[in-house]
């Protein structure tokens, strides 16, 4: 798939669906992709908001584009902070739960 680039500079994608038999894994990748080509748009509005010949009104919606993405970055950053969380508490709990092996039974 090749990458375009838009009168924005936002990057867009030409090309089919990319989806496998691996759905699970290419969508927790195609995620942290989307999340990083958001941040990197994040950042190249602000460069482009600090520029000093940039018209008021194009600094105005680069800036309200800017507060979107940084909205739902939040968001994700949020559902990833839980997830890790979830995952991190199930972990602590299997290790405290030791495991009875019945082979060897004190009669």
């Amino acid at each position: 798939m090749a990458k375009k680039t838009d009168s924005r500079g936002s990057a867009a994608r030409s090309g089919g669906s990319a989806k496998s038999g691996s759905a699970a894994k290419s969508s927790g990748v195609s995620a942290v992709k989307n999340f990083e080509e958001r941040l990197e748009r994040l950042e190249l509005l602000g460069e482009q908001i600090r520029k000093s010949d940039i018209p008021l009104d194009e600094a105005l919606k680069a800036f309200e584009e800017g507060i979107k993405l940084a909205r739902t970055l939040e968001k994700d950053l949020e559902k990833i902070d839980s997830r890790i969380e979830m995952l991190m508490n199930s972990a602590e709990a299997a290790i405290e739960e030791s495991p009875e092996l019945e082979l060897f039974t004190e009669q």
